[in-house]
């Protein structure tokens, strides 16, 4: 395999099912060696903001609603499992699971991607508050927040892959 093949199998999925970020990166010679989760995210953060319009949504729009049907069915990537479970989103009350799915629908219908939030540190309960006031965002300011989060999960899953760096 070639480095750029290493590099976007390391990097590829840390912006969610988005490999393109990755190629991008390293393609534009960002990647500062030794490799640290600051420059990674640095070059790959870069590069998403560059993205099109179109291309930051479809970013956005690869994420798995929380506690949604791919959780249910076991079709989260790795990351995304680990991460809402140690939220608690893998067990929540018949209620909880109720509220949550409504949350997911009315917010997929008003913003046209799912809810995102980096889960890291935050109950279900936190994330819940989060949900319930960020829907009564405007499209902008949601599509800003949906974004930013974005970032502080890549960060988050790159101080997993490097640790220490």
């Amino acid at each position: 395999m070639t480095a750029r093949g290493d590099f976007v199998t390391m990097f590829g999925g840390v912006f969610e099912h988005s490999p393109f970020i990755a190629e991008r990166a390293y393609d534009a010679g960002l990647m500062l060696v030794p490799l640290s989760s600051k420059s990674v995210h640095d070059a790959l953060t870069s590069i998403f903001r560059r993205a099109s319009h179109a291309e930051r949504l479809g970013v956005l729009r690869a994420h798995p609603d929380l506690a949604g049907k791919l959780a249910i069915a076991g079709e989260l990537t790795e990351d995304s499992r680990q991460e809402q479970a140690g939220a608690g989103l893998d067990r929540l009350s018949p209620t909880e699971h109720t509220r949550f799915t409504e949350l997911n629908t009315a917010y997929t219908e008003k913003f046209g991607f799912p809810f995102i939030i980096a889960v890291k540190g935050l109950t279900k309960d936190d994330i819940l508050a989060a949900f319930e006031k960020r829907i009564h965002n405007s499209a902008e300011e949601e599509f800003a927040t949906a974004t930013a989060q974005v970032e502080k999960i890549a960060l988050l899953r790159l101080q997993s892959l490097l640790p220490g760096h």
